[in-house]
């Protein structure tokens, strides 16, 4: 089972666009039953808000499909529970660390580096612009299945 947690700053557009990409990948594949896929945030600034409705409409547009979730902070505790937890930004990084208590086993990294990019996906909150970071997201987890062998 591959555990794979995505995290961003408030858990309501870029995490779990990346949770939900992730998911209809592996299911398109035949091998969501070897994944548990889920998302994070930083902070506790959205925490029990859904899916911004921009999000949920660029995802259905593109024929990913979602279900109902909030946002939720990560947990210290969720370092031993993911194999896998990947940041879509680098100040992302720093927070996920300062949460956790570090990274003793090298569990964190930038969502875009599977991509060979070291650039973060930039926050469609801010920008408005939910195709850029909707591009950016599928770019990341394909380069991310490649590199698990998937």
């Amino acid at each position: 089972m591959i555990k794979v947690m995505f995290v961003c700053l408030g858990n309501i557009c870029r995490s779990p666009m990346a949770e939900f990409i992730l998911k209809d990948m592996v299911k398109k594949r035949g091998k969501d039953a070897d994944f548990i896929i889920a998302s994070s945030a930083t902070s506790t600034e959205e925490y029990g808000n859904p899916l911004y409705p921009p999000a949920a409409r660029k995802l259905s547009s593109e024929g990913i499909p979602t279900t109902y979730r909030t946002a939720v902070q990560l947990k210290k505790s969720d370092y031993d529970k993911y194999d896998y937890i990947i940041a879509m930004e680098r100040r992302n990084i720093e927070n996920i660390k300062r949460i956790c208590g570090g990274d003793p086993d090298s569990k964190v990294s930038l969502l875009l580096s599977f991509a060979g990019r070291n650039d973060n996906i930039a926050d469609p909150w801010y920008t408005g612009n939910f195709d850029a970071a909707f591009n950016d997201i599928v770019e990341g987890c394909e380069g991310f299945l490649n590199y698990i062998g998937y």
